[in-house]
């Protein structure tokens, strides 16, 4: 089944860009972005700070971005989340980082430089926007934090499809990520997802850092949530806009195991089976430093 996995920021390049190459001749460069932001808590203050991401850029993107992007300037990326794993060499412990794979660049400075910034502009601020559909690999489980705000941690599965172009074979990658929920929508959240369950979440992506009790330091990635919907569910709001244009209405199962009947009687429409989901992520809940 396929699901989705897309980030798209704007940003400043905050050093010089270093071009490697592969052995085969890929081109391939890390940018280092860094993201102004500002959004308002749960509580109404008025945060405002930066955000830092890799975002590793490919092939012919990679060779204009070593022409041309240089300290200061400000780009689009569009791409995808990816997350790495290794085992340390010194330690043996299993590390991770999470990036952004660019798809899409677009150099955004006139070719003469960047317009003077104009105090008290609202509009001008750096984008960083997240979007997921996938499956919860995890029961989600509200806390409260010691300033008495309920959060939940959810666990979410996404697969990524593409065909090798040496050898023609179909890939298959699964990634996981950490999307955090915060006030009312937590609530929502504990109540109606669970394990399993489809969802779609869009919000801003956040990486924290936090000293563990031997003095190593440690990194997360996590989506913000801003918006989440659950889907593969029916929505009484809609069956009358449907039977108007004269089409069967397909009714929803009583049990997870029920095939889907037509409210006019005809026979059941056939549905692939939905393998379960049995992702677990490296970061854990009960890991997380609130």
């Amino acid at each position: 089944m396929y699901s989705y996995n897309r980030v798209h920021i704007i940003g400043y390049q905050t050093q010089p860009v270093e071009l490697r190459q592969t052995p085969s001749g890929t081109s391939v460069t890390d940018l280092n972005i860094v993201v102004p932001y500002a959004f308002t808590s749960e509580s109404g203050e008025q945060i405002t700070g930066k955000a830092f991401h890799t975002v590793t850029v490919w092939g012919s993107m990679a060779d204009i971005a070593g022409q041309y992007i240089k300290p200061g300037a400000q780009v689009f990326i569009g791409g995808r989340l990816q997350t790495d794993s290794w085992e340390d060499e010194q330690s043996g412990e299993k590390r991770s980082k999470t990036k952004i794979v660019a798809m899409d660049m677009i150099l955004l400075d006139p070719k003469d430089g960047q317009l003077p910034a104009e105090e008290g502009a609202s509009i001008i601020h750096g984008i960083n926007r997240a979007e997921i559909v996938g499956n919860i690999t995890r029961d989600p489980e509200v806390r409260t934090t010691t300033s008495g705000q309920q959060v939940v941690s959810l666990g979410v599965a996404t697969n990524d499809r593409w065909r090798d172009k040496a050898s023609g074979e179909d890939r298959e990658r699964a990634e996981f990520h950490n999307v955090v929920v915060w006030g009312a929508l937590a609530q929502q959240v504990s109540q109606h997802m669970k394990k399993g369950s489809r969802i779609y979440a869009t919000g801003r992506v956040q990486t924290r850092s936090w000293e563990t009790q031997s003095g190593s330091k440690r990194y997360t990635t996590e989506i913000i949530a801003e918006d989440l919907a659950l889907l593969g569910v029916a929505h009484s709001g809609v069956v009358d806009a449907i039977q108007s244009s004269g089409a069967p209405v397909r009714a929803a199962s009583k049990t997870s195991g029920a095939a889907p009947q037509h409210a006019s009687g005809a026979e059941p429409v056939p549905v692939g089976s939905v393998p379960e989901v049995k992702y677990e992520s490296e970061v854990k809940v009960e890991d997380l430093p609130f």
